[in-house]
């Protein structure tokens, strides 16, 4: 069985959501499937086939998010002592050499990921560049957009 790294805030978000969909969506759909079929004639009942698809979507996901927690590698990264290398779970400060932008990414599962907040998937082309190189290395990247020159200024394990 492969395990699936993931941060503690990742784990904790997905836990979340999973005590939510159990304990409010899922009694929630039950609740209009029981309210259209006392409406009657099932067969042309869009509320109750809306309500049964919507019981499927939450269904579904809740099984997604038990397989992916069970297979978790919860990997806390303030234990971790720091010795500059990038890893899994740090938060990288780099500067693009061609256009002077100092950017800061955390490296990050691939359910937690959001380019917008710079996490970035451990998987990512970008990610896979970082892990291993340490403080003021040199890296070029190989990006969609083509390679990237980055200059590596800070790793904290945060």
């Amino acid at each position: 069985m492969q395990q699936i790294p993931m941060t503690v805030k990742g784990a904790e978000l997905l836990r979340t959501e999973l005590e939510e969909l159990k304990s409010v969506k899922r009694p929630q759909i039950t609740a209009a499937i029981a309210e259209a079929r006392a409406h009657g004639d099932l067969k042309e009942n869009a509320e109750y086939h809306a309500a049964r698809e919507q019981q499927g979507f939450c269904e579904g996901r809740i099984q997604e998010i038990e397989a992916k927690l069970s297979k978790a590698q919860v990997i806390d990264i303030t234990k971790i002592k720091n010795t500059g290398r990038i890893i899994f779970g740090a938060t990288v400060t780099v500067l693009n050499v061609e256009t002077d932008e100092e950017i800061t990414y955390r490296i990050v599962g691939d359910d937690e990921a959001d380019f917008k907040q710079n996490l970035i998937s451990v998987n990512s082309p970008i990610a896979r560049g970082l892990i291993g190189k340490e403080e003021d290395d040199s890296v070029s990247i190989k990006t969609p957009g083509g390679d990237v020159d980055f200059d590596i200024l800070k790793v904290e394990y945060v």
